[in-house]
């Protein structure tokens, strides 16, 4: 064989490797680079390789995966690999790289098998976890976590043993969590008599082989950890869906398949490197600190901690933390969403306030709770409409009864308007801690001090200097906004705060060109969670959402508004039809009209006591057909829905099973040339060639009994 042929072999298997970095989801780089490095000793005679140019590409990345595999398990491509001819192993070429090394010890020990920290199986989707201090486990997927012995802290939340389990959520769209094992007490307990103990609590869930390497790794203050798998109606519905299936477990191909591979992988979650869990700064950790601090002593009251900076900086995720954080210690934290593209506990479109009592242990789409009080915005953004959005924050705001300490999430837009939006906000709340994030990469935003909020203007409010009293009169903005006449006679005044930086090291996925389209998935998985509370519980099987029984109302029962646009009356029907609403109350009562529908002249500021999906319109009884979770007690009070911005993942339209015929409110025939008939994703307009699109014109379900 010459040198020639020799090059040839080699640029092959060199482009197999450099072809599979184009495998979605593949694995890390530092792995590739393991295996291109191998590429000299990956020969392979004539009859493979001319067997490898007959196969499909799906044979060839079976090929190439195995090929790459068993190189990376220093397996002797001339001996134990069937890919290569058996007639072609003795004739190695002079100038060929040498083999792999073998590994020296055939049978290692127990404890070269399992790493530190070590996995063992503790069943059919069970598993049992040691983590000695000091040391995490960082992991990608869902499961249930309990504390079998020592301590341990998932997202800053603290799990002591004895505690209930909780459910962790480290999904692909965000980053990945970490289990830590921290210092607890231990009563001045010899090593021996922690590992008595521990050794008899793994007796109910360990063989005495996998009890023993287990205990081998055993140290003083190890925490021991029952990882069981994670089933859920929510997480279900929304895996049903084409394509979502990846948000909670990935299928990557990996090198190292061992006993710790198979028994995570039966718990439904896999390790994951350091460099991929979620990492804050020392600026976050000792601001937190301080707000522990602060909030757990009882002389200084409850403080009101409003948290801002610019988009993609880690925000939400210093807030999940600090909730956590302040959870070990206090029992309720009171928490006032003021975002309305990225809403924590709800469906994008709302202000809320909420009394948070259990931990928050992976992104919104997994923690969806009902709110102390909430408010239907029906848009993602407040632009064209900051007087609207500023009377619904002061209304929810009054609800706050100041019994606990109350975190404000604020939006992500702090240029221009946005920023003297902050300003106005700021005055409105009288926070005292203002937390502003900054990053090198970030957009620049001014260092908001007391003294900088004090001479700067807002959009509705004016500077201290040209007000009297060192504080600010609310006279003007109050006319604006309609404020209570004691209010306008007892002006607020502003006494301050203190401004805690924090320095961002957070690295964002998203750009400038695909936020926008990164953005509305995460909406749709919060409509979707949502959505999934309409499912029976585990183990009962799915239920199409077509097969849920509507709940009936009258059009003389409820009145209608459709927030975002001016809508002709004749065309009413046709933009609720098929469309998420509001279930709102009003305080206005809207019976006693015969005909209906009623309709409402302007966006009342309501309480909205959930949301729902109107599945059809039933002309003849005059009807709609509603679909939502929220209770029948709550529904009594209903008598106003409202329709946003805010639509139903195409997702579900387009993934109804059990249908038989053409689907409903989806069309083939379908005009993008015409006015406003075509959507942006990002900055990218979608192709005139997409055969499917939901039809703005109605199509009336049947009521399924």
């Amino acid at each position: 064989m010459g040198s020639r042929e020799i090059v040839e072999q080699q640029a092959l298997v060199g482009s197999m490797a450099d072809s599979l970095l184009l495998y979605k989801r593949g694995p890390s780089r530092s792995t590739w680079l393991r295996a291109r490095k191998a590429r000299p000793h990956l020969i392979l005679s004539y009859r493979p390789r001319r067997r490898l140019g007959r196969l499909r590409w799906r044979g060839r990345r079976r090929f190439r995966r195995r090929l790459l595999q068993a190189q990376a398990a220093g397996a002797d491509w001339r001996e134990g690999c069937c890919l290569v001819s058996r007639s072609a192993a003795p004739r190695r070429p002079k100038t060929a790289a040498p083999s792999p090394r073998p590994a020296e010890d055939p049978a290692p020990s127990c404890s070269a098998l399992l790493p530190i920290p070590p996995v063992r199986s503790a069943g059919s989707g069970r598993a049992v976890l040691l983590l000695p201090l000091g040391q995490g486990f960082t992991f990608s997927g869902i499961c249930r976590v309990t504390c079998l012995y020592g301590q341990v802290q998932v997202f800053g939340f603290t799990i002591s043993q004895g505690q209930p389990a909780q459910n962790v959520f480290s999904t692909y769209t965000h980053s990945r969590l970490t289990i830590n094992a921290v210092h607890y007490s231990v009563h001045e307990k010899s090593k021996k008599e922690m590992k008595r103990e521990a050794r008899s609590l793994l007796r109910s869930y360990l063989n005495q082989d996998d009890r023993y390497c287990l205990m081998k790794n055993f140290s003083p203050l190890c925490s021991i950890l029952l990882l069981e798998r994670l089933k859920t109606s929510t997480v279900n519905f929304i895996i049903s869906h084409p394509g979502l299936s990846y948000v909670f477990v990935q299928e990557i191909p990996t090198f190292q398949i061992n006993s710790e591979y198979f028994a995570l992988k039966s718990v439904g979650i896999r390790r994951e490197r350091k460099k991929n869990g979620l990492r804050l700064t020392e600026s976050a950790f000792s601001v937190m600190d301080e707000l522990v601090s602060i909030s757990c002593e009882e002389a200084d009251g409850c403080p009101v901690i409003l948290v801002c900076g610019s988009q993609d900086i880690g925000k939400s995720t210093f807030i999940r933390y600090l909730i956590n954080q302040l959870l070990n210690s206090i029992s309720c934290i009171d928490y006032l969403e003021c975002d309305l593209g990225q809403t924590e506990f709800t469906p994008p479109g709302c202000i809320s306030l909420l009394n948070v009592t259990e931990p928050v242990l992976g992104p919104p789409f997994t923690h969806q709770r009902t709110p102390q009080k909430m408010v239907y915005y029906g848009k993602p953004s407040c632009k064209n409409n900051f007087e609207n959005y500023i009377e619904i924050i002061k209304y929810v705001f009054s609800s706050y009864k100041r019994e606990s300490p109350l975190i404000v999430n604020t939006m992500g837009w702090v240029a221009d308007q946005g920023l003297l939006l902050l300003i106005d906000l700021i005055r409105l709340l009288s926070p005292s801690h203002v937390v502003q994030f900054s990053s090198d990469r970030g957009r620049y935003m001014p260092d908001l001090s007391p003294s900088y909020v004090d001479d700067m203007d807002g959009l509705y409010t004016k500077s201290t200097s040209k007000v009297r009293n060192r504080g600010f009169h609310l006279a003007e903005f109050a006319d604006n906004l309609e404020f209570a006449d004691e209010e306008k006679e007892n002006p607020v005044l502003f006494t301050g705060y203190k401004l805690m930086s924090v320095k961002s090291e957070f690295v964002s996925g998203k750009t400038p060109r695909n936020r926008e389209s990164h953005n509305k998935v995460l909406r749709e998985l919060a409509v979707l969670s949502y959505l999934g509370q309409l499912q029976p519980p585990v183990p009962k099987p799915l239920c199409p959402l077509h097969g849920l029984t509507p709940y009936q109302v009258p059009f003389s029962a409820v009145a209608l508004r459709i927030i975002h646009a001016d809508v002709a009356p004749t065309h009413i029907l046709y933009a609720v039809n098929a469309s998420w609403v509001g279930l709102c109350k009003i305080l206005d009562d809207v019976r006693g009209h015969a005909h209906g529908p009623i309709l409402l002249a302007q966006t009342p500021i309501c309480d909205c006591v959930g949301f729902g999906i109107c599945r059809g319109i039933d002309m003849e009884k005059r009807l709609y057909h509603i679909l939502t979770p929220v209770p029948p007690e709550e529904l009594r009070n209903v008598n106003c829905l409202l329709v946003g911005t805010i639509s139903i993942p195409q997702c579900v339209l387009k993934s109804q099973r059990g249908l038989e015929g053409t689907i409903p409110y989806i069309t083939t025939d379908y005009n993008f040339k015409l006015p406003g008939a075509s959507e942006k994703i990002g900055a990218r307009e979608i192709e005139e060639t997409r055969k499917e699109k939901v039809h703005p014109k109605p199509k009336f379900y049947r009521k399924t009994n």
